[in-house]
């Protein structure tokens, strides 16, 4: 573990890898520092292996360090940490929905509906969500399906579009530019922007997809 500060944006840095254990710590500690609500805290954000803080520039950053440093050695392991909330979403394939389901099932030398099964047959854990509202980032996908991003992004991605990218697979939460690999789209609308939290799938949470 390491922290590192730039500026007023504090960095705990757990590993640099995509593991589902290492994950576990970042979002223990993103838990233990939101029950605890600390003073100079503004904003904690989860990504695969670190948590950024954003600060109160006012404070002392020797001491926030050592805070921070004192809550990883107590929060619990990844086996003693609760296990997040099952989502089952309802996804459309192939067609006008998953336009580039050919190409991952053709890659994978298996047919659709093949391609299909073997993506609906996992459940996958939410490791985090960005770059746009709402997109969740998936793992682990199952090494036949694993494909390129595109090397053009689509300028317009529709939300709820459900896509593979290298051996991960997500869901936009917002209509955007993006260059995953669409195989389907999302009956459900897991993002509004008008409730709390916006997404109703967070980080940690887990996703089984159903084939509709």
């Amino acid at each position: 573990m390491r922290i590192r500060r730039y500026s007023n944006v504090v960095y705990v840095e757990f590993c640099d890898k995509i593991d589902v254990d290492c994950n576990s710590e970042v979002l223990g500690l993103d838990e233990e520092l939101r029950s605890r609500s600390p003073p100079w805290m503004l904003e904690a954000v989860p990504s695969y292996g670190s948590l950024a803080i954003l600060i109160d520039p006012n404070s002392d950053p020797d001491s926030v360090a050592r805070e921070l440093a004192d809550l990883c050695d107590t929060i619990p392991g990844p086996k003693a940490r609760r296990v997040g909330r099952l989502h089952e979403l309802r996804v459309r394939y192939g067609g006008e929905y998953g336009p580039d389901l050919d190409y991952i099932a053709r890659n994978a030398r298996v047919s659709e509906e093949e391609a299909v099964r073997i993506h609906t047959s996992k459940v996958y854990v939410c490791y985090m969500l960005g770059f746009t509202p709402g997109f969740a980032y998936l793992g682990d996908l199952d090494d036949r399906l694993v494909t390129p991003r595109l090397e053009t992004p689509r300028l317009r991605v529709a939300a709820g579009s459900v896509g593979i990218a290298g051996n991960q697979t997500g869901f936009y939460g917002v209509e955007s530019p993006g260059g995953w690999r669409l195989i389907g789209r999302l009956e459900e609308v897991t993002f509004d922007a008008r409730k709390d939290p916006p997404s109703s799938i967070l980080p940690g949470d887990r996703v089984r997809f159903l084939s509709v």
